[in-house]
């Protein structure tokens, strides 16, 4: 699967002013695996994602890489539960199942290995963080915690996701580094239909699937206002 080139990458609008003090992630030293080694790149990946909203319970996301060759697909998985994802390769092979837990305090999206529900199979879980909104030029803006499988404890998140006040842009953070950003594109087409597009870049050896599926837990939690 090809889905990077080289080069250098225009980056987008960082989420926050945090940003300005985060070290940039260009080289990882120990590739940040989580979905699948098959989705880690020595270079930046660049994809799209464009995402359609079809009915209440039907939203389709559609990723490409930058020339347009189709990447990855999320569908609603029919005749079950609609707070449930299905992210599928270019192949149609189902690689992650996105639920979302809604009894719980904050709820919370759970990811898992194909279309698994077993506890073994369980991959990450993604919640507000317990700074539940940023205020910043009267406006709020979304803070994401990633908790691996791993992390039993969750006294700290692996991975934060921070969004800039105007929900244009956010930046994925692994500590204080960065490992990929996502900005919205608006264009003639999302003014007609109810569609939304997306330009991710994934750095180098980060798993840009997982990257995919923050990003659509990102778009489901905002289109939901879930606390």
């Amino acid at each position: 699967m090809t889905a990077a080139t080289g080069g250098e990458v225009q980056l987008p609008e960082p989420a926050s002013e945090e940003t300005h003090a985060a070290s940039v992630s260009t080289a990882e030293s120990e590739p940040i695996v989580v979905i699948g080694e098959q989705f880690i790149a020595p270079n930046p990946v660049e994809l799209k994602i464009q995402h359609t909203v079809f009915t209440v319970a039907e939203n389709h996301f559609d990723i490409t890489d930058d020339v347009g060759n189709p990447i990855f697909k999320v569908r609603d998985k029919l005749f079950s539960f609609p707070n449930r994802r299905v992210v599928f390769d270019a192949n149609g092979s189902p690689l992650v199942s996105l639920r979302q837990k809604i009894l719980s305090v904050r709820r919370r999206w759970k990811v898992f290995r194909g279309e698994s529900q077993k506890s073994s199979d369980f991959l990450f879980s993604v919640r507000r963080s317990s700074s539940i909104l940023v205020r910043m030029k009267s406006r709020t803006a979304t803070s994401l915690d990633v908790f691996l499988a791993s992390n039993t404890t969750e006294l700290l998140p692996d991975f934060t996701i921070k969004e800039n006040w105007n929900d244009t842009s956010c930046t994925v953070f692994h500590g204080d580094i960065i490992v990929a950003q996502m900005h919205r594109n608006h264009n003639v087409r999302s003014l007609v239909i109810n569609a939304d597009n997306y330009g991710i870049t994934a750095y180098p050896n980060v798993d840009y699937a997982f990257i995919v599926a923050l990003v659509v837990i990102l778009d489901e939690i905002n289109r939901s206002g879930d606390c």
